[in-house]
């Protein structure tokens, strides 16, 4: 039996029926007086300088009432976290921003870009890897590349190891990262089996329903202004505009509003741009992007290649992990290859690490945080070479895996020890799953089962919330985040617990940068680890103050008060008791001689809850054609403490499609010359509800030592293991390793002639 009342109950979401009605209020919604809407006028190049810019025609178009290009802007320096401006004398990438049109409509504002006219003279443009990084390689930032990743940082994915100082002679290379610890080469000479492959995964883009979008009032006399967007940081995204204007953070107002989608890709890109761009016209400015301008401009996860080996001894202990990564980041630096190379050897016991990265400028866009970043192709590496020493050492997969994997008190990757984590638990629930347990009668069908977990870290950041008690009874709770991924109602439980009331007489408000409480951006599954134990505090700090008002009435010690629907009584005499409302009128009345019921909490948690999911694949490979029909995927997630266990299966499902697409079918392809292939939802595959397949999910709890009620954070965990996962299933029925994502079926069928 719960000892909770309320968490751990499955509760729909409180926000639920304003979304699914239309009556939510998105960026795109807001309609401000005299307001322009923006289209940019995008790069038709990779690389070219740009000789000239004719806008005549797009102004004689009936609406346009401007058109700015980067000569009509000051020219400041712009955030790292949102360095888009728009481009002054060179393209760098297909797609890059080259001038703007502001219109009294949307379609006379696409009107107006289409005639837009830009004089290019092309370049020689680099785009692979390879490419970059060859002898005499045509340098893309000849003066020094741009620094800062902190989209990266805020989303979970700091890097760990040693950075090696950048080379004095100008290259491609953005910076290379290396980890070493114990005898590597020792190790391998030790070892009875060793495998070794070589895995590659493509940008894959976050691709969330809504849009990036934008609106901007200037504000004339400060110079700051206000901005509504669809960001996963409020206080970030301040930091951005106030940047770009050059004026104090105190002088820029950002109002988060409901975000619908965003897995890291919303941390900062145009705010400061549009900011500029509407200070400069001095009127309010909507910016709503496009599917294919979302495609084209904004920062995907990046393609990487990891050269991953394992070495094992004969009984299956693992004694050596090297990985080394080579990172696409596109045309600005990112850090996220060195993540990847730390994700790799994270979660395993293994005294002999080598883990090397090296992060690679090429003429496309720049890349950023998406959903566990790297995660899925640093995993598809360790799962699969697991997997084939398996096999190699007649063991079972999940045995070996259950005999090297971390527990509490092994040294974790950041230095530390592993708090108390539950990656044993969620291996022997695996163990016991019944897709696990019926497996060879799968495989006298022709079908292949694959397992594969993943692990994350789970990321950090201080956060408080603040919250009062009304007339009517209800709390009233404020945060300063961003209203994403069902926070409001998992909140709601929180305060719910801590007050003593019902989750429906608990109501959230997602404030402003100016009269909200500091919250961190939402990313890296950190939000209800870190913001919920503020909120935690804030509810429990307003039961003291009831509790201090009723027990004045009462003339009895607060210790012996309860709240009971709604009311607060003394414990054993129901008869003496006082509504909540009642209370609250006593502390907001003219004369009156209690302070109002105002809480607060605020948090800083250095202690990390690791979190992890196993996943088990079915798959049919049809071995004519190569088509694979994934047929069930069974999700097995530890989350500490599920405070919403009907939440949490909805992040273990999106997770698990999100990673089905990773597996099958998504790929940003480019041409030789930077053209983006597949720049729209018609080219760019991803699953629908039948590719998907069932998903069979099943929640473990081993609580965390810091987090809200023991909760871990869930979001990232369920894109982890499935590409592995079905890796490893296609192996099982075909006897085929597959190492480059997605596994389509040319792809399939390509290995199987090889065989």
């Amino acid at each position: 039996m719960s000892d909770f009342s309320f968490v751990g109950k499955p509760t729909p979401m409180l926000d639920g029926p304003a979304k699914v009605t239309g009556n939510l209020k998105y960026t795109g919604d807001l309609k401000l007086s005299g307001m322009l809407h923006a289209r940019f006028v995008l790069s038709a190049y990779a690389h070219a300088t740009i000789e000239g810019i004719n806008s005549s025609a797009a102004l004689a178009t009936p609406g346009v009432r401007s058109v700015l290009t980067a000569a009509d802007l000051p020219a400041v320096a712009p955030s790292s976290r949102a360095r888009l401006m728009l481009a002054r004398d060179r393209v760098i990438f297909v797609g890059q921003p080259v001038a703007i049109v502001l219109a009294e409509t949307p379609a006379a504002a696409a009107d107006g870009a289409e005639l837009v006219e830009v004089n290019y003279e092309p370049l020689t443009a680099v785009t692979s890897m390879d490419a970059a990084m060859a002898e005499g390689a045509l340098v893309i930032w000849p003066n020094g590349i741009p620094t800062g990743a902190e989209d990266e940082a805020a989303h979970g994915a700091d890097t760990g190891g040693e950075s090696e100082a950048d080379d004095e002679e100008a290259s491609n290379i953005a910076g290379k990262t290396q980890m070493q610890k114990g005898d590597i080469a020792a190790a391998f000479d030790e070892a009875a089996v060793v495998v070794e492959r070589v895995f590659e995964t493509p940008m894959v883009h976050q691709s969330s329903i809504e849009t990036q979008g934008w609106v901007v009032q200037p504000n004339p006399i400060t110079g700051g202004a206000t901005m509504w967007g669809s960001v996963q940081s409020p206080f970030g995204a301040r930091q951005d505009v106030a940047d770009a204007l050059g004026v104090p953070e105190s002088d820029v107002t950002v109002h988060g509003m409901p975000v619908g989608g965003a897995f890291g890709a919303k941390f900062g890109l145009y705010e400061g741009l549009i900011a500029l761009v509407a200070a400069t016209v001095g009127k309010p400015v909507s910016l709503i992007l496009t599917r294919s301008e979302e495609l084209l401009t904004t920062n995907p996860a990046p393609a990487l290649r990891l050269h991953g080996k394992l070495g094992f001894a004969a009984d299956g202990e693992l004694l050596a992990m090297q990985a080394d990564v080579v990172a696409d980041t596109g045309v600005y630096p990112s850090g996220l290859g060195g993540f990847a190379a730390m994700q790799f050897a994270s979660f395993y016991r293994c005294e002999n690490l080598l883990l090397e990265s090296t992060n690679v400028i090429t003429n496309k866009q720049s890349v950023g945080a998406y959903r566990a970043p790297t995660s899925p192709t640093a995993f598809m590496a360790v799962e699969t070479l697991f997997d084939e020493a398996a096999a190699q050492l007649g063991m079972d997969p999940l045995a070996l895996r259950l005999k090297n994997a971390a527990r509490t008190g092994d040294p974790a990757p950041d230095g530390g020890e592993f708090a108390p984590i539950g990656m044993v638990e969620t291996l022997q629930a695996a163990q016991q799953h019944p897709m696990w347990l019926d497996r060879e009668s799968a495989r006298q069908q022709g079908r292949g089962i694959g397992v594969a977990i993943g692990g994350w870290m789970g990321g950090l950041e201080p956060g408080a919330a603040v919250c009062k008690l009304n007339r009517d009874g209800v709390l009233q709770v404020q945060i300063g985040t961003a209203d994403l991924s069902g926070t409001p109602t998992t909140f709601a439980l929180l305060a719910a617990e801590a007050y003593g009331v019902a989750p429906d007489k608990v109501r959230f408000v997602y404030s402003d940068t100016d009269s909200g409480p500091y919250g961190g951006g939402v990313g890296g599954s950190k939000t209800t680890y870190t913001l919920g134990n503020a909120v935690i505090r804030a509810a429990e700090d307003a039961r003291r103050k009831t509790f201090a008002i009723a027990a004045e009435e009462f003339e009895v010690s607060a210790e012996d008060l309860e709240i009971v629907d709604g009311r607060v009584q003394v414990r054993g005499f129901p008869d003496r008791s006082i509504s909540l409302g009642e209370i609250a009128g006593k502390a907001m009345t003219f004369g009156g001689r209690y302070e109002p019921v105002h809480g607060s909490g605020s948090q800083a948690i250095t202690d990390r809850a690791p979190s992890f999911c196993a996943q088990i694949a079915e798959v049919e490979v049809d071995e004519e054609t190569g088509d694979v029909n994934l047929l069930n995927l069974a999700v097995v997630q530890e989350v500490g403490r599920a405070i919403n266990p009907l939440a949490v299966q909805g992040q273990m499902q999106g997770g698990a499609v999100q990673g089905v697409g990773w597996a099958l079918f998504e790929e940003m392809r480019y041409d030789d010359e930077g053209q983006l292939l597949s720049g729209s939802w018609m080219d760019y595959a991803m699953p629908d509800a039948v590719q998907a397949a069932p998903i069979h999910s099943q929640i473990v709890e081993v609580p965390s030592r810091s987090g809200p009620f023991g909760a871990r954070g869930v979001g990232e965990p369920p894109v982890i293991p499935t590409v592995a996962a079905i890796a490893n299933a296609i192996a099982d029925a075909t006897g085929v390793r597959m190492t480059q994502t997605p596994m389509t079926a040319p792809r399939v069928l390509e290995a199987l002639e090889q065989r």
